[in-house]
């Protein structure tokens, strides 16, 4: 009896584990789509230790192609607003330099993701998973900074001396860029058909003006105005003169140009499985 009883067992293991076995082989991901909001945060000129004190909000969508349980490839479009003010400083200089800026970021990208865990949505024990992604990107941006109530946009501006005859070799520099998003991220099938994840990706870029801060100040590269006024050109380029006795003299440091800016978008989301059946092999 008891003999009798353990084959029945074994063998409603078997049967379970086989039917199991079936359904992870003839389920097939084949991608997904999604969308997330978050936070964007900025480093460069302006946030030189950092800091991680002044998100701002993102969000995004994406369309995830799938390879097999492990390898997807992603293109993603995301949006951010990235700001920050020498006054969140610890740095004396820095607070006395006085610069600020907020710039929109819109960015495409494609990029290549890792599963560490196979990932079944539906299928208990195959339901989450963390990830990896690398890829490249290009992204627009368009920094600007108020005076008052009034907001100027501080690339046509040239605030150190893009443009001027007195700097030909300083150019003015576009509105885009190319970033190299590293991210990692981690994602929970909550039905067959939907998924919850969350990511942190950082942006390496090749733009040393998200911040519009580069090399140096160029004070003489802006006339006073015909009544003797400082141009707008002057009052943004060096606005140290709120804190105290101008520092922005000739050929002093604005900035540092041999590290390029950078941001990271850390978001939550939503993700919506697309899925196809091949009947399992016997």
């Amino acid at each position: 009896m008891i003999l009798k009883r353990l084959t029945i067992f074994i063998c409603i293991l078997f049967v379970t584990a086989a039917g199991r076995g079936q359904m992870m082989e003839s389920y097939v991901q084949e991608g997904e789509f999604g969308v997330a909001v978050g936070a964007g945060h900025y480093f460069g000129d302006l946030n030189t230790r950092a800091a991680l004190n002044r998100p701002k909000f993102s969000a995004g969508a994406f369309f995830r192609k799938q390879f097999g349980n492990y390898i997807g490839v992603k293109l993603a479009a995301n949006y951010a607003r990235l700001g920050y003010s020498d006054v969140y400083s610890e740095n004396e200089i820095q607070k006395r330099r006085n610069l600020s800026f907020n710039s929109n970021i819109w960015e495409v990208s494609l990029s290549g993701d890792f599963n560490f865990f196979k990932f079944y949505p539906g299928i208990s024990g195959f339901t989450y998973t963390p990830y990896v992604s690398l890829g490249v990107g290009v992204f627009s941006y368009d920094p600007y900074a108020y005076l008052g109530d009034q907001k100027y946009f501080l690339r046509a501006i040239g605030t150190e001396g893009q443009g001027s005859a007195l700097y030909p070799e300083r150019k003015a520099y576009g509105s885009m860029g190319v970033c190299f998003p590293v991210a990692v991220g981690f994602k929970y099938n909550v039905s067959p058909s939907v998924n919850m994840f969350a990511e942190v990706g950082y942006r390496f870029t090749n733009a040393d003006y998200l911040d519009d801060v580069s090399m140096t100040y160029a004070p003489d590269a802006f006339s006073p105005l015909p009544n003797g006024s400082p141009s707008i050109g002057q009052l943004l380029s060096d606005r140290s003169y709120e804190t105290g006795v101008p520092i922005g003299i000739k050929n002093r440091q604005r900035g540092n140009s041999q590290q390029k800016d950078a941001y990271v978008l850390a978001q939550i989301g939503v993700s919506f499985n697309i899925s196809s059946y091949r009947c399992p092999k016997f």
